[in-house]
């Protein structure tokens, strides 16, 4: 097995007035190991240091020989829809080049990897198995290893990191919005699963990547983080981001989640659901050129003001499912069930399985899961 290696401390009790530094912002650990190389790097909008300054800019500064700019779903700039291709261009403010990784190109081939020395790797998630950053991970991860070029991972914080919740993926459903057998909530930083990728083995193959990980510092596992960018064209704020994976198994039914409005995964609806005192209507925005139900008038329910969740929290969809005009029309079966993770939740949904019931038959699964990941782990809890 090749050697991993964690660089960095690792802070275990500090105090919540510190200031949390992401990998990206621990430079002195890993601008040693890139001086004199030349590297690729797979970033976007995420990847800044101090709020202010993007990464690809730092290391421009620092005289790092940039190489290649490799960029996920949503592009470099993070201004592309969800789903829409990215295709390859040129960063007008340093020149370099700009490759896709969204798309038909969703693995760098060797010849892209070509005269790179080694790989960094910076985006921020958002903790669950449905963002697409992590399969880019995995991506990445089995190309190094395939190519021999060692692996650089900036950690950065989990704004979910305190929930791990829902049902665990049945890798007969394995897709790009979820590769690995974990739940929807799955609790751990990009660094950590990079980690869990590794020992478990799960790249094509079982190959393993020369990984080394930059973790986070002055940063604990109940720790608050709120993003200083928006990870993505439609997640705006801290609300959406703790809603987003509740709403996303909206887009396996009829239902909007406030694509083509700016509520996105803050509210949801549809023409199907009765009048009630709450009503939207998507129109094409920053976030969504063409939303469901474009022009449409959606009845629904506004979360946007609610309190933070700490589950994956299942009521809206029942609750929908059950006041929908048509029960038959509200799930298409091959979206919905690649975003549960399995057939079963939709068949316990239209089985009218109480709530409790559902989240029960989770319960196994999820705590096989938690027993696995423990050593992955970078981040303790704090003691307060």
């Amino acid at each position: 097995m090749k050697k991993l290696i964690i660089i960095g401390i690792l802070i275990t009790t500090v105090s919540f007035a510190q200031k949390i530094k992401t990998g990206a912002e621990n430079y002195t650990a890993y601008l040693p190991l890139l001086k004199g190389k030349t590297i690729g790097i797979v970033t976007n909008q995420t990847g800044i240091i101090d709020t202010k300054t993007h990464l690809v800019d730092f290391l421009v500064q620092k005289n790092i020989k940039i190489k290649t700019i490799f960029a996920p779903e949503h592009g470099f700039r993070g201004t592309a829809d969800a789903g829409e291709h990215v295709s390859d261009e040129i960063d007008s403010k340093t020149g370099l080049s700009i490759t896709s990784l969204y798309g038909k190109n969703n693995k760098p081939t060797p010849e892209q990897l070509k005269g790179i020395d080694i790989m960094v790797f910076d985006l921020q998630d958002v903790g669950t198995r449905l963002y697409t950053y992590v399969s880019t991970m995995h991506r990445i991860m089995e190309a190094c290893a395939e190519n021999n070029v060692p692996l650089i991972v900036l950690d950065r914080p989990n704004p979910n990191i305190g929930i791990v919740d829902g049902p665990v993926l049945d890798i007969a459903f394995k897709s790009g919005i979820g590769m690995h057998p974990t739940p929807l909530l799955h609790g751990m930083t990009l660094g950590e699963e990079a980690k869990m990728i590794n020992g478990q083995k799960w790249l094509k193959d079982g190959v393993q990547c020369k990984l080394t990980v930059i973790p986070c510092l002055n940063y604990t596992r109940n720790m608050a983080y709120s993003l200083p960018v928006r990870p993505s064209p439609n997640l705006p704020n801290d609300q959406s981001i703790n809603l987003y994976v509740s709403l996303c198994l909206f887009e396996g039914t009829n239902v909007s989640m406030g694509r083509g409005t700016e509520k996105q995964f803050q509210i949801y609806g549809s023409p199907y659901l009765p009048k009630s005192d709450f009503a939207f209507t998507p129109k094409p925005n920053f976030g969504d050129k063409d939303p469901l139900y474009n022009g449409v008038e959606c009845n629904g329910e506004d979360l946007s003001a609610i309190p933070r969740i700490n589950k994956l929290e299942i009521k809206w969809l029942i609750k929908a499912y059950q006041i929908t005009a048509d029960k038959s029309k509200f799930f298409d079966k091959r979206k919905f069930s690649i975003r549960a993770g399995n057939e079963k939740l939709q068949q316990q949904i239209e089985a009218e399985i109480s709530e409790q019931e559902i989240r029960n038959s989770w319960k196994e699964g999820l705590q096989d899961f938690k027993k696995m990941r423990k050593e992955y782990l970078i981040y303790r809890e704090s003691k307060v």
